[in-house]
């Protein structure tokens, strides 16, 4: 299985304990193939965040994935499909990374997303 992981969940999944904790662990037992966009990366790097977060996330992730011109095309269509919502290309462009790589989109804020599952995106969360 493969899981990209949005911002929000990654955020959680770094602190001790929490339901995105739990879950991140399971995916890792299974050996589960973890990811993140660079717009994840970027969102993410926003913080404010720690070194020792930026560590376990790097160690645990690796490299970002590119945010390649399909993508940006996908990105567009969801936009679109959406109906243009003003704040939403970001999600839009999560949600496309997910799609075009055959992921599960790991997420806290389910319901930002559910708009993009006719698109082929498949949401999971804590």
């Amino acid at each position: 299985m493969i899981v990209h992981l949005d911002t929000s969940f990654l955020i959680r999944a770094l602190s001790s304990g929490s339901a995105e904790d739990r879950r991140l662990r399971l995916w890792l037992r299974d050996g589960a193939v973890l990811a993140v966009s660079a717009i994840c990366w970027a969102e993410f790097l926003c913080g404010p965040v720690g070194e020792e977060a930026l560590d376990l996330a790097t160690r645990l992730l690796g490299q970002p994935l590119p945010f390649e011109a399909a993508d940006a095309a996908m990105a567009a269509h969801l936009f679109n499909l959406a109906g243009r919502r003003r704040g939403s290309l970001t999600d839009c462009m999560l949600a496309a990374t997910a799609v075009a790589a055959g992921a599960r989109l790991a997420t806290s804020d389910a319901a930002d997303f559910r708009r993009f599952e006719p698109a082929g995106l498949a949401i999971v969360t804590a």
